[in-house]
């Protein structure tokens, strides 16, 4: 079973994540049609933005100002 692992940010919304889920499924699958719809696994991995640094600074810090 083909695993896609999206990392992102939080997302409340849990239609968004079913959204993100058959979207995300569906490209697999038109990408690779020989591989069953059902055989694809789409993982959500959620950070916040304090657990995130880029350029030595925390994400929840760059977007405070």
């Amino acid at each position: 079973m083909p695993v896609l692992t999206f990392e992102g940010p939080i997302i409340k919304d849990i239609d968004v994540k079913r959204k993100l889920a058959q979207n995300l499924t569906t490209v697999l699958s038109d990408t690779f049609p020989s591989i069953p719809k059902d055989a694809f696994i789409v993982q959500i991995k959620e950070n916040a933005p304090e657990n995130i640094g880029v350029g030595g600074s925390l994400l929840a810090d760059r977007w405070k100002s």
